[in-house]
């Protein structure tokens, strides 16, 4: 799809795949199968041709639910909204490569959170998220047609320099976000509608067919999964590394080796988490920015300003008032 997409803005396929270093043959293969690295080659080979590292976000709202297979089928057969996040979780492996899938419910609305499991670049990351929420979105959208449903597209990055990615009046798009998701405002309500596509017995062939593709697939790694599961703020703080790897049945130094092969450090993740619970504080509480950096393990309140600023983009103050 990503390469169709910049074929029609006018990029030669050849040089495309030359630049991506990926042998056509690997995309006229209906049974093969391209690699997350391909993917991710074939991404930013069209958004340095097209110029438009928005790309990724086209690619996603073009990508009807039909294109990811029986998951895809399983969804659109499902009899509420409710039923078909429950799947889309259980079965996001299928399809959701270098990311793991969070839905949660976050007051009257829901948050549905992709956590990168591999290091990518600031803009190749976006590229590949942005692919995968447009495509969420898009699929949001067809198979709630009745209600006036309008998800915003969430991503980490600075905004997109080219105009050629989302229209606003489907889709919104913010950047600088504290994490990378779609946000559905005012969705539980929702939840329990019954979908217009539902069908019961196509629902059962479906499920079926999802549940031998997932015997089928190699198990995924869970690490970063399990240690983000763990790395939650209370009155002590996060864990430690040492608390971690013991939960997790390691020594700290198998735990810090393991990271390190995923191109990832437990610094790099407790700053990720950091980052998440102080926006989250600061938009959902009155509580003092002191008080908040003394939680998140700050001595001064100086250096929280200054490491907030460096990951958002503008001051705690700023974003409170913003986001608030």
């Amino acid at each position: 799809m990503c390469v169709d997409v910049a074929v029609q803005r006018g990029v030669d396929r050849d040089t495309l795949l030359a630049r991506a270093e990926l042998a056509p043959s690997r995309l006229d293969d209906p049974s093969g199968q391209v690699s997350l690295q391909e993917t991710v080659q074939v991404f930013a080979a069209a958004a340095a041709l097209t110029g438009d590292n928005g790309i990724g976000l086209a690619v996603g709202q073009r990508m009807p639910l039909t294109a990811h297979g029986n998951l895809g089928y399983l969804l659109m057969c499902a009899g509420t909204a409710r039923e078909a996040i429950g799947l889309l979780e259980r079965f996001w492996d299928l399809r959701g490569r270098s990311a793991a899938l969070e839905v949660k419910v976050e007051g009257s609305g829901l948050f549905f959170e992709l956590l990168p499991e591999v290091m990518l670049p600031a803009t190749v990351r976006d590229l590949v998220l942005g692919s995968m929420l447009g495509s969420m979105a898009s699929g949001m959208r067809f198979i709630l047609p009745g209600l006036s449903l309008m998800p915003e597209i969430w991503l980490q990055g600075e905004p997109m320099a080219s105009a050629q990615t989302l229209d606003d009046s489907v889709v919104l798009v913010r950047y600088r976000q504290a994490r990378a998701g779609i946000w559905a405002a005012d969705a539980v309500r929702w939840l329990d509608s019954p979908l217009p596509t539902a069908n019961p017995e196509a629902l059962s062939q479906a499920l079926i067919q999802c549940e031998r593709e997932s015997v089928l697939l190699a198990p995924g790694d869970t690490l970063l999964r399990q240690v983000r599961e763990l790395l939650v703020l209370d009155a002590e703080g996060y864990p430690t590394p040492e608390q971690l790897a013991e939960h997790l049945h390691l020594t700290a130094r198998t735990l810090r080796r393991r990271l390190q092969e995923r191109g990832l450090g437990f610094q790099s993740l407790l700053e990720e988490a950091r980052r998440r619970d102080s926006c989250h504080l600061l938009a959902a509480s009155d509580m003092e920015i002191q008080r908040i950096s003394q939680l998140l393990g700050f001595a001064d309140p100086a250096n929280f300003t200054r490491a907030f600023k460096v990951s958002m983009g503008m001051t705690p103050s700023q974003w409170r008032e913003r986001h608030a």
